[in-house]
């Protein structure tokens, strides 16, 4: 087991830092979440394209990088601190690993290469208006109608799914739960982009009207959708570790500069204390991350576990850091102008993404047989 980064793999992670510091600063952030994209295109050509990272899971004879969850964690991390206005969360870790998952020749040979290269954007549709992972199949229905499959219904909470080229949607068929690969400029689909408490992280509500939609056959779709979410909240905790790491940046040495009373409110036990709780948190959520991306690359029946505990822990310690950071910056932290806000409402969407805590505390407990 290995659970240091090695050098190959520090390389990566300051290869992106430095892209990032110069195409997507703050301010850039800022623009794109203002503005009508929803996502910097030039960014994310950079990102999937020269760089290739869109498809890092992917092997070379798929049209990937041949590299792993490891490497795919470091990129999520940096693009998290930098709260990075690019689709990767949804079509290099959702759509990706859901093609993968479904063991589906045509659909492999339709959308991998694509995805991996950035060329097409992909986006996952499991939810319905409950935000519950896999309640989607309560409001979209598939049927079988002059010599194709059809979708009806809508699904919400897609992430990314204003601008996908291409929607995996969770549906449920007669025979019971299927996938389905609809195209983005099908027939009768409507998208909506939602107004949510992260403006940095677009997400949308799909309207299906007798949709055309290919019908994915070969693994279990249950299975495939309690796979892909085991490896959505390895990528959903790469992202929290960076953004801790980052407002722990941040709190710090907005501590060290803001003086009262004539001294450094750093000086203050109170706030050493408060950053000193911080940097905890954050060094026990790289741990458990660091675990889950090896075993989602090295230890498959060990994934499960793995990913229940990082999303169990890590959610709510995300949220407190965050939320910690808001208070240790004092007025200003509270602003729109300050971007300590941005952090701790991408922190709170991340944490329900996938379920409210309590679910994830239970599904913890059932893969502990507890």
């Amino acid at each position: 087991m290995r659970l240091v980064l090695d050098s190959e793999q520090r390389q990566l992670r300051s290869t992106v830092r430095e892209l990032l510091a110069d195409h997507a600063p703050p301010t850039r952030v800022r623009e794109v979440m203002d503005g009508g994209d929803g996502y910097d295109p030039a960014l994310w050509r950079r990102v999937s394209a020269e760089l290739g990272l869109a498809g890092l899971v992917v092997s070379e004879s798929r049209g990937g990088s041949g590299a792993g969850h490891v490497e795919r964690c470091v990129v999520l991390e940096e693009l998290g601190r930098a709260l990075a206005p690019v689709p990767y969360l949804a079509s290099a870790a959702l759509a990706v690993d859901t093609v993968l998952a479904l063991e589906d020749a045509t659909l492999e040979q339709r959308l991998l290469a694509g995805l991996a290269s950035g060329e097409r954007i992909g986006a996952v549709a499991p939810a319905g208006d409950d935000g519950d992972w896999g309640s989607a199949t309560a409001s979209l229905t598939a049927g079988w109608r002059d010599g194709g499959w059809v979708l009806d219904g809508h699904v919400s909470f897609v992430v990314s799914g204003d601008v996908a080229d291409t929607v995996l949607a969770y549906a449920t068929a007669p025979e019971g739960p299927a996938w389905f690969a609809v195209s983005g400029d099908a027939a009768g689909l409507g998208r909506t982009r939602l107004r949510t408490l992260d403006p940095t992280r677009p997400m949308a509500r799909l309207e299906f009207a007798s949709t055309p939609a290919h019908r994915a056959d070969g693994a279990d779709p249950a299975a495939v959708l309690e796979a892909v979410r085991d490896r959505a909240a390895v990528a959903l905790t790469a992202e929290r570790v960076g953004m801790m790491s980052r407002v722990l940046e941040m709190t710090v040495d907005y501590t060290k500069s803001r003086v009262q009373f004539g001294r450094p409110v750093g000086s203050y036990q109170a706030v050493k204390h408060g950053c000193a709780d911080m940097y905890c948190a954050y060094q026990q959520a790289e741990s458990v991350l660091r675990y889950a991306a090896w075993a989602a690359d090295h230890a498959p029946a060990e994934l499960p576990l793995a990913a229940a505990l990082a999303q169990a822990h890590t959610g709510p310690a995300s949220f407190r850091v965050a939320a910690d950071a808001v208070q240790l910056h004092g007025g200003v932290g509270y602003t729109w102008e300050h971007d300590a806000h941005l952090y701790y409402k991408r922190a709170k969407t991340s944490e329900l993404l996938l379920g409210a805590a309590d679910q994830q505390r239970e599904r913890l407990a059932e893969r502990l047989g507890v």
